[in-house]
């Protein structure tokens, strides 16, 4: 006696926690079948774990899932109307059970499952491959063509990328009988479960091949070197990335080859510096150049230019020789070179030299700051 009192204490205690079924659907007392099975439809969708990430929404499915076990069991629901609980044989609510994706809950009480997955058969694009290029300063800036090895999967040359023996084909999957597909059912205590999956004999091609080809051994792919000539534009830089369209590996199902990347390295060169499509170098002249004026031939890419050096020229001094620097990519004219004039002094002077120097420093003004 004194164990049933304890059972039914925890009964109540087990009644108070939980919230009336007809409040977790959202539904009077007096809801008919089809309002029932509308109600959990609408929550169902806004609560099964696959579709909601919230923390909270799995345990609240499940509370809406046992409120819609019972009351839409015509037996379940008259027992919970007259004792507020479900009575069967001496046993009191259900088990919890695991979910599956929310196609299983379409599938189950709605008739079909619009999340299912579909087959992979759809065409699929190659995957994208990368390489790396170094360059001369000059095969940067006047372009050139390079040639480059990879290594890549094509499509098979003996049986065009379908993986059979040649004057065979892949036959129709017997397992999924071509869909790619095959649907897995569970029963349980609450009815019929069920979900869509890849067919794991054909993984989801549709078709097996019975007569594997002997040179790829029915994969459809082989791997291969190949070289290419990549066409370098005039005025790439260090870092620059050249896309090579349809150059990378074979694509599935019909898909698209995928791209070649290639990227870029630019040597250093003995004179010159680059600044985005200008150019910076350094002349040296002397003092007497500096202090009475020349004209100097100056290194370019183009060549050697003429460059006037006025009287009185200060050391770092910087002239600007438009249009001789580098070719902007994709056309639109060419940057400027930019020389800095670099005053050398002498580091060992002779006699007459010497003399000289000594004689121009007694009748200069001494120098002062500005």
């Amino acid at each position: 006696m004194r164990s049933r009192s304890i059972l039914r204490s925890l009964g109540r205690i087990e009644m108070a926690v939980k919230r009336d079924y007809y409040d977790v659907l959202g539904l009077p007392r007096n809801a008919g079948e089809g309002e029932i099975k509308k109600a959990f439809r609408k929550l169902a969708f806004q609560y099964h774990p696959d579709h909601n990430r919230d923390p909270a929404a799995e345990d609240r499915f499940k509370e809406i899932n046992e409120a819609y076990q019972v009351l839409s069991d015509p037996e379940k629901k008259a027992s919970y109307d007259r004792y507020g609980r479900v009575v069967t044989g001496g046993l009191e609510g259900f088990p919890d059970f695991g979910f599956g994706g929310l196609g299983d809950i379409f599938e189950t009480f709605f008739g079909g499952s619009p999340f299912a997955r579909p087959a992979q058969r759809a065409p699929q694009k190659g995957e994208s491959l990368r390489t790396h290029v170094t360059l001369s300063f000059e095969e940067a800036v006047f372009g050139c063509q390079k040639e480059i090895e990879i290594q890549r999967i094509e499509n098979c040359p003996s049986c065009h990328g379908i993986g059979s023996e040649q004057g065979t084909n892949p036959q129709t999957c017997p397992e999924c009988r071509g869909t790619g597909q095959v649907k897995k059912v569970q029963q349980s205590i609450f009815g019929r479960f069920s979900h869509v999956t890849t067919c794991p004999r054909c993984e989801g091609r549709g078709t097996v091949i019975t007569n594997p080809c002997s040179q790829c051994h029915g994969r459809g792919k082989i791997r291969v070197k190949r070289k290419l000539t990549a066409d370098i534009p005039a005025g790439v830089d260090d870092g620059y990335r050249l896309r090579l369209d349809d150059e990378g590996s074979a694509g599935l199902y019909g898909g698209a080859p995928g791209d070649l990347y290639v990227e870029l390295s630019v040597k250093p060169h003995r004179l010159f510096r680059r600044e985005g499509v200008d150019l910076l170098c350094e002349q040296p002249i002397n003092f007497a150049q500096a202090a009475i004026g020349d004209e100097v031939e100056v290194p370019t890419l183009d060549g050697k230019t003429s460059l006037r050096i006025p009287p009185g020229t200060q050391d770092g001094k910087v002239f600007r020789l438009k249009d001789k620097g580098i070719r902007r990519l994709g056309g639109g004219g060419k940057g400027d070179q930019f020389v800095r004039i670099v005053v050398v002094t002498p580091p060992h002077l002779d006699a007459r030299q010497r003399r000289l120097f000594e004689e121009l420093a007694n009748i200069l003004p001494e120098a002062k700051l500005p």
